[in-house]
């Protein structure tokens, strides 16, 4: 998937007002979710995605201004990864679960089944909800 096309999907899915806010809104939660996921698992995500998009997702795998990232991500919730959401994407904490959800169903459909499954199973159940097989998870336990 090309990067405008993701861009726009994330704007209708979304419901944003611009190819900006949804730009912003992109790039927020894939920063956000290289912070949760192993750094191995965000590079192959990375991988997967236009080099625009990329960027995200492999700026935690490298060290940090202030030491080394742990490679096994940061352990954090749903309440912290939409407030990081918001924080980085200017919005308030409903939006910006909004704009995940899109983001992250999007990112399902961009990433191979099985990559989209490992990031599922990489995720706290709270988080993991957001993703279109997460939700098919739940519907069936």
């Amino acid at each position: 998937m090309h990067h405008d096309e993701i861009i726009g999907k994330v704007q209708a899915l979304s419901q944003l007002p611009d190819r900006g806010s949804a730009e912003r809104a992109t790039q927020a939660v894939l920063s956000t979710l290289a912070e949760r996921l192993p750094s191995g698992l965000a590079g192959h995500v990375a991988a997967q995605l236009p080099q625009t998009l990329a960027a995200p997702m492999r700026r935690d795998t490298d060290s940090a201004a202030d030491g080394p990232v742990s490679s096994s991500g940061e352990r954090f919730g749903l309440t912290t990864f939409v407030g990081r959401i918001a924080g980085r994407a200017e919005t308030d904490e409903d939006a910006a679960l909004r704009e995940a959800a899109a983001v992250l169903e999007v990112l399902d459909a961009a990433l191979a089944p099985e990559l989209t499954e490992k990031v599922a199973g990489a995720l706290p159940a709270d988080i993991r909800g957001l993703l279109p097989v997460g939700r098919a998870t739940e519907d069936t336990d």
